[in-house]
């Protein structure tokens, strides 16, 4: 059975609501779109993947260049806080057109950037926003699922191991796992293979068939966030998960 590790933070049952201002958002109470704001003040460095897009021996061009990212990552921090996920977005085109905009705002400073490697894309994975229509049919509609709400959605990656696992928690014991092979194929680009998924209870397992293969870019990484547009042009963000999902 999928059980989250014991290094989670111990409130995954009872996930809040996230405003634009301090609240959370449907996560444990470690992570708000607040914090990750704050979190990005104080790393003033220009995330390392992308220094290589501002060839200028001044540390000031440097440095304007690290502002104007923190200023392109928090509009989309803001635009995306309340939107429970993308659930609200779905009802609201201007909204959602508006969100891709800041994303592409974001996107010039990871251009010609690697963002595949193992240092930089191996880490559990947290869904902050989506497009993405089956996420967010299943987290509207959690019941049918094994749950009364759905809980963290996660992407586990190991690319030295070439895996990724999509992972949709149910609390208190149900979860949506879907293993995929994945392939590097570009500095952004990586391949992936569904292989296996399944829906689990706290005592019952009910298998369901691979499908599908696709590739996906993540567009902008740094230490806090990641930005990724997928072969449906389909956009996530995700944040760095203050634990480590296990199987």
């Amino acid at each position: 059975m999928a059980v989250i590790s014991s290094c989670h933070p111990p409130n995954l049952q009872n996930p809040s609501i996230c405003t634009r201002k301090e609240k959370l958002h449907h996560f444990p109470a470690t992570t708000s779109y607040g914090f990750l704001r704050q979190k990005a003040a104080v790393n003033t460095h220009f995330p390392l993947c992308c220094l290589n897009n501002f060839n200028s021996s001044s540390s000031s061009t440097t440095q304007t260049a690290a502002e104007e990212a923190l200023l392109a990552k928090n509009d989309l921090l803001d635009l995306i806080a309340d939107e429970e996920r993308g659930v609200k977005t779905q009802e609201n085109p201007l909204k959602r057109m508006q969100i891709i905009k800041a994303i592409e705002a974001l996107r010039v400073f990871g251009k010609n950037s690697t963002t595949t490697s193992s240092s930089t894309l191996s880490d559990t994975w947290r869904m902050l926003w989506t497009t993405e229509k089956e996420q967010l049919f299943i987290i509207k509609n959690a019941y049918l699922f094994g749950g009364t709400q759905a809980g963290d959605i996660l992407q586990v990656i190991d690319v030295d191991a070439g895996v990724l696992n999509n992972v949709i928690t149910f609390p208190p014991s149900g979860v949506f796992f879907v293993r995929s092979s994945i392939e590097i194929v570009s500095p952004q680009r990586v391949n992936f293979r569904f292989t296996s998924a399944v829906l689990r209870g706290e005592n019952w397992e009910f298998p369901l068939p691979p499908f599908g293969r696709g590739w996906f870019e993540s567009v902008y990484i740094d230490d806090d966030i990641r930005v990724v547009k997928d072969i449906r042009d389909d956009y996530l963000v995700v944040d760095r998960a203050p634990y480590k999902w296990k199987e």
